[in-house]
């Protein structure tokens, strides 16, 4: 740390040269001693990693388990199906993830970084690995920063940090100490590493490289934070845990009872296999990961790259939104929003640099500007080094931001910008700088000599004796001017003041001549919002989710802008800035950030705290960031946001979801399609349960009875895996509940599924345990052989499941309320199912292999008729419950 030492002690300090650089032996003893200027790889799982971790996972541990145990008793071809299961799963998974992966790599810019080095008083351009403490580094404008560096020279350089300290505007640079407990944002002695000169030249001595840098100090912070489970694979987690346990129980159940009946232990224990391999939900692992993947599709076609499918459902589950300012609620490029001049308040409209929009007083366009604005909006020409293009439509700017905006108000009042450069020849310049806050430009029309400048309101009223009013000149009213500049700032506007003075002929400007100026009047800027930023948040807000602004820049404009975007839905948003967040203690942390909207000027480990206090009040925090200071914050939330588009390398890599758009639209777009994987997830949990413990019922009730089994175990197996697939994934495709983004998010403390969906899966599973098991018992009071009964039983599981398929198309609606046809997808899997019971019933090869027989048509007849009676029942169920509770604000809750 060496930006409060004055230069030759910071020189001092690293045994460097501020004129000759180190000796080339002497830089190569340092790099031999610290190593190459290079942060420490990303740990990214290599692909056989990523292929195991498909397997970690509660379900398919005790599919693992079911296979192995099948295998054993000989159960060959069962042990073959629930491996094929478990397989295909990770397979989708690791496909899944492998593209992900790919479609990162094609955002992130990887080139290698080159610098100038003076050693031995020569300079050679090296790479910027190859440097070593106290090599002295040249830069000029365009150059990106190597190393942590001690400017010990510097001609009006200005750098963008915005990568480091999340603040959009550059920052003048010099050699000047400034305090000890000085701001990352505010050390105008020293350029950081990774950060980018904009303007002027500037050199440095190198005080840190490496894992030594502010980068390595990021870098050290995102090791120290471990990734956090999701709500989706902690709910999982949790519910393959009980399943499991609950699973067993019935097994041993079975199994004492047919001891305690006198059963041979051996085929007790065959049943009690069959009974917990009947009772898994083979399908559950594959149909979350394909919901997941059918997910994480869509929102790539809605420009936002999941990289972990898990993530997909977390969108969903998200109750705060901890977002940047700067190109993602904002347009990041400046725009003139208003010119005050002559005691005069013009708006200015239209975005963006090009000419499109107008200049208003009180409402209605001027005709022509007046004099005073002319002459105003020239002098932001004039005073200007920045310049505009238009490439197929769209207009940008070469140079300052706000130097832009300038000629793009010019152009909205009807100048033509080149036009007046071309008749004004800039003959000298005095350069902005930090110290002096303020440019002046010395420019020969036509007219004579001017002089014009422009800068911070406080710096050039300093240099101004009159100023222009509606009459002409008059001595200047700082009152008035002041009062004028406090109003515009209030709006979150960024001031500028302008003036002017005639000399006499001359060829230079010093700076002692910029004096005796008129003041023109003041053009007031801002970042404007997206429109379509502004809708999100307010879709946000009605979703229930908590929108919370977490930017680098000034405390009152990050304020303006949350009132501009809504984020507080007409209340006066709550601010806070980092240096307030960093004395807030432990106890009262959850507290301050829980009731805090926006927080302004934070550094790294205040992002990291503030994501943590989120979490301490049970909060799911979704965090977004571009810069290499938020990736900390994107690891430890629950939900890491990055920037496609502008955003570093670093924060990609720490995000689970990275943004092409760079649009805080985006996201709320992505959440929608969150709230539909759980939703869908929760509908085929919802519906697949009930076979799986009707099925267990099944044999339960057989053994208890002493009666024939009415299923065979891979008479069960082929139950669960075709309608799985063909039934089940349906629901993967069933379209966004209407309500889903009126309802506030799920409790992260709640459970998978609640009461209500409990209580449906219990009744639908005795409902197929006593079509099942009734019709098998009827079928041989009828006469029916023991094969041809139970094709009735595994028939009745089918279309039971069909009819229940229907009513889980929506958990508390009827399903007519979706619309018969608006799931294509799930017409086409009762279609397969239909075939495929056909093949099961009639096919020889599948009565050789499954045991069954033709059906007659009285028995389909009967079949049918239960089939109906599930759906009208389970309909019943939920529409007696819809009049009585009123409609749910969330089905799947308790």
């Amino acid at each position: 740390m060496s930006h409060h030492l004055r230069v030759e002690e910071a020189v001092a300090l690293v045994d460097g040269d501020p004129e000759r650089g180190l000796t080339a032996e002497e830089a190569a003893r340092r790099l031999r001693e610290h190593g190459p200027n290079l942060l420490p790889a990303p740990r990214r799982p290599g692909a056989l990693r990523r292929l195991v971790l498909q397997f970690h996972d509660p379900l398919i541990h005790v599919l693992l388990a079911a296979a192995v145990i099948s295998a054993l008793l000989g159960e060959y071809v069962d042990a073959s199906v629930i491996g094929g299961v478990v397989v295909v799963n990770a397979a989708i998974g690791f496909i899944q993830e492998s593209r992900a992966e790919r479609a990162l790599e094609a955002l992130l810019s990887i080139a290698r970084t080159r610098a100038v080095v003076v050693r031995d008083g020569r300079r050679h351009t090296v790479d910027s690995e190859d440097l070593a403490p106290g090599d002295l580094v040249a830069l000029e404008a365009g150059d990106r920063v190597p190393a942590d560096l001690r400017i010990v020279w510097a001609r009006d350089p200005m750098a963008d940090e915005s990568m480091l300290t999340g603040e959009s505007g550059t920052v003048g640079k010099d050699v000047d100490p400034v305090p000890p407990e000085t701001v990352i944002a505010e050390r105008t002695s020293m350029a950081y590493a990774g950060t980018l000169l904009t303007t002027g030249h500037a050199r440095g001595v190198v005080t840190a490289t490496g894992a030594d840098t502010e980068l390595g100090r990021i870098h050290r912070l995102m090791e120290e934070v471990a990734e956090l489970d999701t709500p989706l694979t902690r709910r999982i987690a949790e519910f393959g845990r009980l399943l499991t346990i609950v699973i067993l129980v019935l097994a041993a159940l079975t199994f004492v009872l047919g001891l305690a009946r006198g059963e041979p232990a051996a085929d007790m224990f065959t049943a009690a296999v069959a009974l917990a391999v009947g009772a898994i939900p083979e399908g559950l692992p594959a149909a979350v990961t394909i919901t997941l993947a059918i997910a994480v599709s869509r929102m790539a076609s809605r420009r936002a790259i999941v990289r972990r499918l898990p993530a997909a459902e977390t969108l969903g589950s998200t109750t705060v939104i901890c977002t940047d300012k700067t190109g993602t609620l904002t347009q990041n490029r400046m725009v003139v929003r208003a010119v005050w001049c002559a005691g005069t308040h013009h708006e200015v409209t239209g975005d963006g640099y090009g000419p499109d929009g107008a200049v208003l007083v009180g409402g209605d366009p001027v005709e022509g500007p007046s004099p005073v604005l002319e002459r105003c909006l020239t002098a932001g020409v004039l005073c200007n080094d920045a310049r505009r293009r238009e490439v197929d439509g769209v207009w940008g700017v070469v140079g300052d931001p706000t130097e832009g905006a300038l000629l793009a108000a010019a152009s909205r009042a009807g100048l033509a910008p080149d036009a007046i450069r071309a008749a004004n020849e800039r003959l000298d310049v005095v350069p902005f700088t930090s110290e002096r806050r303020w440019m002046a430009t010395l420019d020969r029309s036509a007219s004579g000599v001017t002089v014009h400048a422009k800068g911070a309101v406080g710096r050039i009223m300093e240099r101004c004796t009159h100023m222009a009013g509606r009459d002409g000149i008059v001595p200047i009213d700082r009152d008035a001017v002041l009062e004028a500049a406090s109003a515009l700032a209030a709006d979150g506007l960024r001031v500028l003041a302008f003036a002017e003075r005639d000399v006499p002929d001359a060829a230079s400007l010093s700076e002692d001549a910029v004096s005796g100026l008129v003041l023109l009047g003041l053009q007031g800027m801002l970042d404007p919002p997206r429109e379509e930023a502004v809708r999100a948040v307010a879709e946000c807000r009605a979703a229930g989710i908590t929108v919370k602004m977490v930017t680098g820049d000034q405390l009152e404009t990050a304020r303006a802008i949350a009132r501009r975007v809504g984020l507080t839905g007409g209340r006066e948003p709550a601010a806070l800035s980092g240096a307030a967040l960093a004395e807030a203690g432990a106890d009262e942390l959850p507290h301050i950030v829980g009731t805090t909207d926006v927080f302004a000027r934070v550094s790294p480990e205040q992002k990291l705290r503030l994501v943590e206090g989120l979490q301490a009040q049970g909060q799911v925090v979704a965090m977004t960031g571009d810069g290499v200071n938020d990736a900390p914050a994107l690891r430890q939330a629950d939900l890491g946001i990055a920037m496609g588009r502008d955003g570093t390398e670093v924060a990609k890599e720490a995000a689970d979801v990275v943004l092409a758009d760079d649009n805080f639209a985006t996201i709320a777009g992505a959440v929608e399609e969150g709230r539909r994987v759980f939703d869908n997830i929760t509908k085929f949990i919802v519906w697949t349960l009930p076979t799986n413990i009707g099925e267990g019922l099944v044999i339960l009730v057989a053994i208890v009875a002493g009666a024939t089994l009415p299923i065979l175990p891979t008479q069960i197996l082929w139950i669960n895996m075709t309608t799985a697939v063909a039934l089940g994934l349906m629901l993967a495709f069933e379209r966004l509940e209407r309500d889903a983004m009126a309802r506030p998010p799920r409790d992260p403390a709640a459970p998978l599924l609640g009461a209500t969906l409990i209580g449906r899966m219990a009744l639908v599973s005795l409902l197929l345990l006593a079509g099942a098991f009734g019709l098998f018992e009827l079928e041989r009071h009828l006469g029916a052989g023991v094969d041809e009964a139970r094709t009735v039983a595994v028939n009745v599981f089918v279309v039971g499941e069909a009819a229940y398929l229907l009513n889980c198309r929506s958990l508390d609606r009827s399903f007519l309320s979706v619309g018969a046809f608006s799931n294509r997808w799930l017409l086409t899997g009762l279609a397969v199912t239909a075939i495929l019971q056909a093949l099961f019933t009639y096919a020889p090869f599948m009565q050789a292999l499954f045991r069954t027989e033709a059906l007659s048509v009285e028995s389909w007849l009967r079949i049918l008729a239960t089939g109906v009676a599930i759906a009208l029942i389970v309909g019943a169920e939920k529409f007696i419950r819809l009049r009585l509770r009123g409609p749910s604000s969330s089905a799947a809750g308790p």
